[in-house]
């Protein structure tokens, strides 16, 4: 058990993101646009407020997801790695005479996470004036502090042009991150999330606005969603073993999509999509021969 995975289920560590992409999109049109292209509500958001959203192409298949914080004159939009490309072209596309000037800014600006339990007293403790609601930001100097985290073990991204000092926290590795990330049940695009899958079978509602209207795959999500026609949710599974399944492992009842040893918990703790039937938390399920559990999150979506 490494000092920096103890610190993220214990106290706080700061994490490396460096690659995380930010594409800022600025033109009077920039609320319609994205608030046409995304799952969540934009045009509602005011400076200082943010939201988590998807983009979806237009069968309702995942594209993408993005942190979406509301400035005075433009709109960042906070992505994945392997998104940071994928999403700039998919908007740049849709721009036809719209008055919306993208711009990929990934590399001026650094990202940091300070995540734990002891998140916010750390940051706190060092002057920085912590936003009150999830996904909402404020200015901390020259950098920007935003209340959302990348484990699921809550506390906030900080974006600066410049290294923030973080001397006296303890640093996770990305191993470490990844291990309390899946043990907390909190899915990542480009791995636990991609185009294969619905909105729905994310569980990640908090990204979906129901009555928002008309955007890019909404057609598929409101069928969904009046119809209950899904086959499979992602869910957090509890393994037997201590050796953890490759990614694509497949039985009747469910599909690995991800896999960890839990040092806190000495067992496998894995993400997978499990057939509706089999999705109830308590759940038991024979795992090529190993016994696993469906258990919940330790986090609910609202708590991120």
């Amino acid at each position: 058990m490494t000092a920096g995975y103890r610190a993220l289920r214990e106290s706080a560590a700061w994490i490396d993101l460096p690659a995380r992409g930010k594409i800022r999109a600025s033109g009077e049109d920039r609320a319609r646009l994205l608030h046409a292209m995304c799952t969540n509500d934009v045009e509602h958001l005011q400076p200082g407020q943010g939201c988590y959203a998807f983009f979806l192409n237009a069968q309702g298949r995942i594209l993408g997801d993005a942190n979406i914080l509301c400035f005075e004159d433009h709109l960042l939009l906070d992505t994945e790695p392997e998104t940071r490309q994928k999403l700039f072209e998919h908007l740049d596309r849709y721009i036809i005479a719209d008055d919306v000037t993208i711009e990929d800014q990934t590399e001026r600006m650094k990202t940091i996470a300070v995540e734990g339990p002891r998140a916010a007293e750390v940051l706190a403790g060092r002057g920085a004036p912590l936003p009150a609601d999830p996904d909402s930001w404020t200015r901390w100097g020259d950098a920007v502090v935003v209340r959302t985290d990348s484990t699921g073990a809550g506390g906030f991204f900080v974006f600066a042009a410049g290294a923030p000092d973080v001397s006296g926290i303890p640093q996770a590795s990305a191993e470490d991150a990844r291990i309390v990330r899946i043990e907390n049940g909190r899915p990542r695009y480009g791995e636990e999330i991609s185009d294969r899958f619905l909105v729905q079978e994310t569980g990640q509602l908090r990204g979906v606005h129901f009555n928002k209207g008309c955007y890019l795959g909404q057609e598929i999500v409101e069928r969904v969603r009046s119809r209950a026609q899904i086959h499979r949710l992602l869910r957090r599974v509890e393994m037997d073993t201590p050796d953890p399944p490759a990614a694509g492992a497949k039985t009747e009842q469910a599909e690995i999509v991800s896999a960890v040893f839990s040092p806190a918990l000495g067992k496998t703790v894995a993400m997978a999509y499990v057939r509706i039937p089999f999705s109830e938390p308590g759940t038991r399920l024979d795992f090529n021969g190993v016994a696993a559990v469906i258990v919940e999150s330790t986090r609910k979506p609202a708590d991120f």
